[in-house]
């Protein structure tokens, strides 16, 4: 039977929540608080295969969004600004002064959710983004649903829906690691994509899309996740351009470790996948099992809408509107040779 139990406490004394879930070889435990994978392990694989803390406070304190579900808008917006339907929206600039970033310093990763449904291998979170906070139209609902399946499948599905058009683009931001935690760079890694998104000084799309061929964005076969250009190390943050638009959920990516045997592949519904290497990480506490997490101690491979999509023609759109449903779904796939 699925267990739930007081995690901690939020910024405003509300009581964060944990639930524990098994179901395909997984386990994994989750956080009302940002609807986070605080954890998740596979039977046979001892070490855990996301980062996280062991305590509230050092989320509160240091995390990177470990695990948590960003939004109403993940990843960037330039300036903060955008149009929509003739009326122009600003957003809080919450990265440097600069751009907006995932929703902004209060969304939906540093809020509590609801717990609407609970059972042994499923959780169903829920939470109201309300019209106006950090610039957003709208009252924006949404449900993120982690349904642990068959054959080590951690299936991600996220819904929105709104009373006023608006953007919106949830995604999982959790960071893995296939081996222990410390340093991921001899991992290997697989992306189904001909092209990607170079950016500027503020991670905006420069440009539209580039082929990756020729380039060290070039992950059509898999290799190290560690490469280099002109003798310096490649720091990747950037969004891989899987489609056009959403599609039927597809494999985009494979990432494995030869040193542990473990396999992580990654099918979704989604137009693009942001890859970061988390080279800018470097966290002064411990995380789960006690573990470092210096730069490169794991990676992210967020499916997403591609960043600034409001602002960039020919783009996948990342417009919704009342009666509309946005359905994100993604699924982490575990196995180890």
């Amino acid at each position: 039977m699925a267990k739930s139990e007081a995690f901690g406490t939020g910024p405003s004394g509300e009581t964060v929540s944990r639930v524990v879930l098994t179901g395909g070889g997984l386990t994994a435990r989750v956080l009302s608080w940002g609807a986070i994978i605080q954890d998740l392990r596979l039977e046979g694989h001892a070490a855990p295969l996301v980062l996280g803390f062991e305590t509230m406070a050092d989320y509160l304190a240091h995390s990177p969004f470990f695990g948590a579900t960003p939004g109403r808008n993940s990843n960037r917006v330039a300036g903060g600004r955008f149009t929509l339907d003739s009326h122009e929206y600003q957003l809080e600039r919450n990265e440097g002064g600069v751009t907006h970033l995932h929703g902004g310093s209060d969304g939906l990763a540093s809020r509590n959710w609801d717990i609407a449904v609970l059972e042994e291998d499923r959780v169903v979170l829920s939470i109201v983004d309300p019209d106006g906070r950090a610039g957003y139209p709208g009252n924006c609902t949404v449900t993120a649903t982690y349904h642990l399946k068959p054959e080590g499948v951690l299936s991600v599905t996220y819904e929105s829906t709104t009373d006023r058009p608006t953007i919106a683009n949830i995604c999982q931001h959790s960071y893995f690691s296939l081996k222990d935690g410390r340093d991921t760079s001899d991992h290997l890694l697989e992306i189904a994509a001909e092209a990607y998104l170079p950016t500027d000084d503020a991670q905006i799309p420069a440009v539209g899309p580039k082929a990756v061929d020729g380039t060290p964005f070039d992950f059509r076969a898999m290799k190290p996740m560690a490469q280099t250009a002109g003798g310096t190390r490649v720091l990747y943050d950037h969004n891989f351009c899987l489609s056009a638009d959403r599609t039927a959920k597809r494999l985009v990516a494979h990432a494995a470790s030869p040193a542990s045997g473990m396999h992580l592949k990654v099918l979704t519904t989604e137009p693009g996948m942001q890859f970061y290497a988390a080279f800018k990480m470097d966290i002064p506490v411990p995380g789960l099992d006690g573990l470092r997490y210096p730069p490169f101690a794991g990676f992210c491979l967020e499916t997403q809408i591609w960043p600034d999509a409001i602002n960039q023609p020919g783009f996948p759109h990342a417009v919704l509107r009342p009666g509309e449903v946005l359905r994100q779904e993604t699924d982490y796939v575990f196995s180890k040779a």
